[in-house]
């Protein structure tokens, strides 16, 4: 089987445009990108789903695998060269977006620009640096997790959605984390939120952008700036979006943010 069809990608828009892939993060699938990849239809889009999440094939789960998040940066370096695809502006979510530093990193040639929204390289914080949570913090959740994965979607969807006042934001969130194969999200937790990809963000060669939303609980304001301060040349961008999720709950300025990094002078 090969890589798009592993991978469920949806391919839209001109052939001969530039491409945009996007990737999205913990527990989702590629629909989490729908609304904001309808406003490029100038563009080539990609959207295509990490394996063992969404409509990804079930059987190319291999928990032996995918230990780590090179993995998945090895899947989407294979899926752009399988599908041809270069001159690639790749736009991750959450820890998509450090998938995207890794395969930016592995395979410099095939990318133009990166777009990171919501990025976190470490999660758990030391004396040196803030992440967001403690050890503690981390293992708590992912006890959580293996205990009751269902539960824990049910409670953390609309606590990392944010935007409380409209629920069916937590909702639809609830409903693709509970999409997922639960063997796979429950291992892909623990390399997420266990990862530290801090020495990563300095071998970046292409341009990039990072995102980062008000009142993020997931990849705070501080671990926004420490990513556009360690890579070099990188923008920041705050967003008036808040949560965690802004391609879900503010498409359109999600969206403006992006075609606005790719119509400037670098």
């Amino acid at each position: 089987m090969g890589a798009a069809q592993r991978h469920a990608v949806a391919i839209h828009g001109d052939a001969e445009a530039q491409p945009i892939v996007f990737s999205h993060g913990f527990g989702c699938d590629q629909s989490m990108w729908e609304a904001v990849a309808a406003q490029f239809t100038d563009y080539r889009t990609v959207l295509f789903d990490l394996v063992g999440f969404g409509s990804s094939d079930a059987e190319a789960y291999v928990p032996a695998r995918y230990t780590r998040l090179n993995s998945h940066a090895d899947d989407v370096v294979e899926m752009l060269r399988e599908l041809q695809l270069s001159n690639v502006v790749f736009v991750g979510h959450s820890v998509s977006a450090m998938i995207g530093v890794l395969a930016a990193n592995q395979a410099p040639e095939l990318f133009d620009r990166l777009v990171l929204v919501g990025p976190s390289p470490r999660y758990v914080g030391d004396d040196d640096y803030t992440g967001g949570f403690s050890a503690d913090d981390i293992e708590e959740m992912l006890e959580s997790v293996d205990t009751d994965y269902a539960a824990w979607s049910a409670a953390m969807a609309p606590v990392i959605v944010g935007n409380s006042e409209q629920p069916e934001y937590g909702q639809r969130l609830t409903q693709m984390f509970c999409r997922s194969n639960p063997e796979a999200a429950r291992q892909f937790a623990r390399v997420t939120f266990l990862s530290d990809n801090r020495a990563d963000l300095a071998q970046v060669q292409v341009p990039t952008l990072v995102l980062q939303c008000t009142d993020d609980l997931i990849a705070p304001t501080v671990v926004g700036r420490y990513v556009a301060d360690n890579i070099p040349g990188a923008r920041f961008q705050q967003l008036g979006a808040r949560g965690h999720c802004p391609n879900l709950t503010a498409p359109d300025e999600t969206a403006l943010a992006i075609r606005n990094f790719l119509e400037s002078e670098l």
